[in-house]
């Protein structure tokens, strides 16, 4: 055993919550139907911080609607929220609500309402609502992030900035009041504000010159409305705000027109529970594309240069060919894509993207082969469809995948195969003599060059193609590529075309600036979609087009933004068109940092790709994707390790996303998606480290289970060790997904049956190590199974760690503590002091990132900093003793040995990203990590190469706090 005395300080983070218990009436009886008296429906639920002031709201609500001529109704009851009830309300009023206060049945009802063409008013804590619902934080405008402590009641000026909006007509222009003021987070770009704060006129705002605290717009089809007072019980009898109040609800119900539920189009997500990853080739090295055959067949390939083939019928995955590619290590040139042909049922056409020699040079080419019904290559009907230019050992910005349009036209995604390290993380864009691989104007912007492209062709039957009409220049015009359908691309990796529309979606891996800078705006990904031929900007622009600036490498001078409606490419190395397309704008960017327009996406390293379009088709296997992700695009980040489900409008225009799998997912850097021709999802994985043979890279199916779910046997117990007779008590605390409390019990000891009740009350009578099981099946005989086991003869020893002195926090630099570890086991009596091991650890914080972190256990070797790492995306690019893209941990350890005057450089290197002092290719920023964890984790990693020499201490002493 062990014991651990923790050194410093523990954080006790105690928030003082005054509740007041007030009881109202909640009028949650269903109304008669809708009639020109408007009716309105106040919700109070609160999961998190209960303000004192929502019964005077309500009673104020109630009194405006008698004085004005609408119906109040009021509820805290969430399960209210339903098309039955809702349908009757012009308008509903969420009163400093708190925290997740419905469920997802209950969001889609609100969300139909709103689409409807129902009202929202949202009061004060309303903003502190819903974190976890991406569609909320649109309609209610922005989110709370913090107010003003001690007092959070404050006196301030509130600038009303538009006088003629019914809600803050007849207001002063500086209206002054008490109230407690938020600041906010995820501003909403639309909104109409109505009335902002001064900073200057209270202390505690964050938000800056402009900080919105009154605003409305329309969302969705509704009208929504917010305002940020209302924090105090004064609020509520202030003529002022009564009247501004009464503006909004009467915004928020509008002309009270009848609502037209056949405009709705929310409905309930199917559970998590119901899809199901089940892996049909495990261990492989740096999958890259696959495709699915009409008969069921999985085909795909490594960049190494193997192609494998998964046979349905024998489960079994067989190795059909081995290219001979060059696959250079880091630069992830080799067998990158494949696809089969449209037609694949009748010509049993299969095309490869790969890097081979060609007359004593490397290219990138598409080749054709044929493949027969058993999956034998035939390869002298090898023909090379087109051949792209590359430099061979330069970056791994390759592209590299392969789709089809409706039309049969073929797709293919090329990098800009450009050195990205020496441009810090902004536009390659170096002119300077002897630089032909460190711009990207020689490539993407250049409208003669096919790297940086996503290019479109027609495949013919010999073997050659021809060019579709319709892309990005004529063929014909000089100095241009007619195979060029989109332009402007740093790394397209992974895109998909809409076969209903050939509309083209892509991931873009953008730079890796964390900041802004000098040269222009930080690194962004983007998920793209181009509906026409296009240039999409790289290397001139990056995110929602934010332009770069003309940059002398030379000499360092800054120049003007790139224009967007014609930047002008005027490298020596360009051999296209000088004055280029203009500039399109991606549907979804987001940088390194947690994103304003798309906060969801989260943080930290990025890569994003595109996946698959779903269209639902009822004749499909029975396992299929749901009709809920009909038309849904599939966008994916490798290193973020989520999958999306894209939403768009009937123009094809981008409209909401929402994660997949989010909570079962166990997404292992996600490289391909398709959606096979029976309607199921096939995904390739390539594994947690880039650039290494995983043992978790993997091709798996993810099955959707609409019917009865399997239940979930779960045994409830701490109590595994004891002395015999034993005496136990195991609850179960099984979940059945789909007919509760209809399930059968049996508890089993080994394979006995000693119990078909709920819950086991059971003695054991000799000393032994015992498995006790819980079998769980549903009416449906659908079963689960649950197990521990259980040590007889042995009881735990029980430890105490004493001291007289104050044992909660120290100020004192170098403060003793004197402390005692008293140690009792019923068996041994008396334990010898040798076999105790006492230390001392230091904990920094750990209640202030708990948000990076997670729930830890907290144990004698714990080291922070190692906690930090385990928890991040560092993962995908180090290892503690092996190279992989970037080196090792102890590489970087042995470097810095001694130097800890580095540490500090270090440290900001992992906030800020770029390259050169952790290794040569270039870091991802975070700048979500803070300053002291950035230094635990620099800490831990200089520690590897350091010998470790423990500081035990006594049973009985006194310790240095330090």
């Amino acid at each position: 055993m062990s014991l651990s005395l923790y050194r410093k300080c523990v954080y006790l983070l105690i928030t003082g919550v005054c509740i007041s218990a007030v009881f109202y009436a909640c009028k949650t009886v269903k109304p008669q139907a809708a009639t020109k008296t408007a009716r309105v429906l106040v919700f109070s639920k609160t999961k998190g911080w209960y303000h004192g002031s929502i019964p005077s709201g309500i009673a104020a609500i109630q009194n405006l609607g008698k004085q004005n001529g609408f119906i109040v109704d009021t509820t805290k009851n969430a399960a209210y929220f339903t098309d039955d009830s809702l349908k009757n309300y012009s308008a509903v009023i969420f009163l400093s609500t708190t925290l997740n206060v419905l469920n997802a049945d209950q969001q889609v009802a609100f969300e139909r309402y709103i689409e409807a063409g129902g009202g929202y008013a949202g009061v004060h804590a309303a903003a502190d609502t819903e974190y976890d619902w991406p569609w909320y934080n649109k309609l209610v405008g922005a989110y709370f992030t913090s107010h003003p402590n001690d007092p959070n009641v404050r006196k301030a000026t509130v600038d009303v900035i538009d006088t003629t909006h019914i809600s803050t007509k007849g207001l002063p222009t500086k209206w002054e009041r008490t109230d407690e003021w938020y600041n906010y987070r995820n501003i909403q770009p639309d909104l109409k504000v109505l009335a902002t704060l001064d900073e200057d006129t209270y202390e505690g705002g964050t938000n800056g010159n402009v900080h919105p605290i009154a605003w409305y717009h329309e969302y969705d089809g509704g009208r929504a409305f917010y305002t940020g007072g209302g924090h105090t019980d004064e609020s509520f009898s202030e003529p002022l705000f009564l009247q501004h109040l009464l503006g909004g609800i009467r915004y928020a119900i509008g002309t009270n027109a009848p609502l037209d539920y056949t405009k709705a189009y929310a409905v309930k997500k199917p559970e998590d529970n119901r899809f199901t990853k089940n892996v049909l080739s495990n261990d492989l090295n740096e999958p890259m594309e696959l495709s699915v055959a009409p008969d069921g067949r999985v085909f795909f390939v490594e960049r190494a240069g193997n192609f494998y083939v998964y046979d349905p019928s024998t489960q079994k995955t067989t190795l059909v060919y081995k290219f001979p590619v060059k696959a250079v290590d880091k630069y992830l040139n080799g067998l990158l894509g494949m696809s089969i042909d449209p037609d694949f049922a009748t010509n049993n056409f299969i095309y490869f993207f790969n890097t081979a020699e060609a007359g004593g040079k490397y290219k990138q080419h598409i080749s054709r082969f044929l493949i027969s019904k058993d999956s034998q290559l035939d390869l002298k009907s090898e023909k090379v469809i087109i051949e792209i230019p590359i430099d061979l050992e330069v970056s791994a910005h390759t592209g590299g995948s392969i789709s089809w349009d409706k039309y049969k036209n073929m797709y293919i995604s090329t990098g800009d195969n450009t050195v990205p390290f020496e441009s810090e993380g902004y536009a390659p864009i170096d002119r300077r003599p002897d630089r032909l691989t460190f711009t990207a104007e020689r490539s993407a912007g250049n409208t003669n060059d096919l790297r940086g492209k996503i290019l479109r062709i027609h495949p013919q039957a010999d073997g050659t193609y021809t060019i579709p009409e319709g892309n990005l220049f004529p063929k014909g015009t000089a100095n241009t590529r007619p195979e060029i359908y989109v332009m402007g691309c740093r790394n397209p990796y992974r895109m998909s075309v809409d076969t209903a529309t050939s509309y083209v979606y892509w991931g873009e891996v953008g730079p890796d600036a964390g900041t802004d800078g000098v040269q222009g705006p930080r690194g962004y990904d983007e998920f793209n979609q181009a509906k026409k031929a296009g240039n999409f900007g790289w290397p001139y622009f990056v995110g929602n087009s934010k332009p770069f600036k003309e940059f002398d490498f030379a000499t360092r001078a800054v120049g003007n933004n790139f224009n967007p409606a014609a930047p002008q490419n005027l490298s020596q190395y360009n051999t296209g068109l000088k004055t280029l397309p203009p500039v399109q704008n991606p549907m979804v960017w987001y940088p390194y940092a947690q994103s304003p327009e798309f906060p969801f996406l989260g943080q930290g390293g990025r890569c994003a790709m595109g996946g698959p379009v779903y269209h639902y088709n009822t004749n499909g296997a029975a396992t299929k994707l749901p009709e809920y992700y009909d038309k849904a695009l599939f966008v994916y980040d490798w290193m973020r390790n989520w999958v999306f489900a894209l939403r768009l409008d009937e123009q094809g225009n981008y409209k909401r996303m929402e994660p997949f799998m989010e909570t079962n997912g166990d997404f292992r850097r996600p490289v391909d998606i398709e959606v096979g021709p029976d309607g199921v999802m096939y995904m390739l994985e390539y594994g947690t480290v880039y650039g290494i043979d995983n043992v978790d890279a993997r091709l798996v199916r993810i099955d959707y289970n609409g019917g009865n779910r399997a239940p979930i046997a779960k045994i409830d117990t701490r109590d595994t060790i004891g002395l015999a007779p034993y005496k136990v008590t195991y609850n179960q605390k099984s979940i059945d997904f789909d007919d509760d409390d209809k399930l059968s019990y049996q508890w089993l000891v080994g394979d006995k049956v000693i119990s078909t009740e709920q819950n086991l009350n059971y003695t054991f009578q000799n000393n032994g190590t015992y498995k006790v099981a819980l079998k769980v099946t549903d009416a449906a005989g659908l079963s689960g199974v649950d197990s521990i086991h259980v040590v007889v003869g042995n009881t735990k020893p029980q430890i105490a760690i004493t001291t007289d002195d104050n044992a909660t926090f120290f100020t004192n630099v170098a403060q003793k503590l004197k402390y005692k570890v008293e140690v009792k086991d019923n068996e041994d009596k008396t334990i010898d002091p040798k076999q105790l091991t006492i230390m001392l650890n230091y904990i920094a914080k750990v209640e202030s990132n708990k948000s990076l972190i997670g729930h830890q256990t907290i144990t004698p070797t714990y080291n922070y900093g190692k906690e930090l790492i385990a928890s991040s995306d560092c993962k995908a690019c180090h290892q503690v003793d092996a190279v992989s893209v970037g080196p090792s941990f102890m590489a970087v350890s042995k470097k810095y040995a001694g130097k800890k005057e580095e540490v500090s450089r270090l440290a900001d290197k992992i906030i800020k990203g770029g390259g050169g002092v952790w290794g040569e290719h270039a870091m991802s920023a975070h700048p979500q990590v803070t300053k002291q964890n950035a230094t635990e984790m620099v800490n831990y990693i200089l520690s590897l190469s350091t010998k470790r020499n423990d500081v035990l201490l006594p049973q009985q002493g006194v310790a240095t706090l330090d």
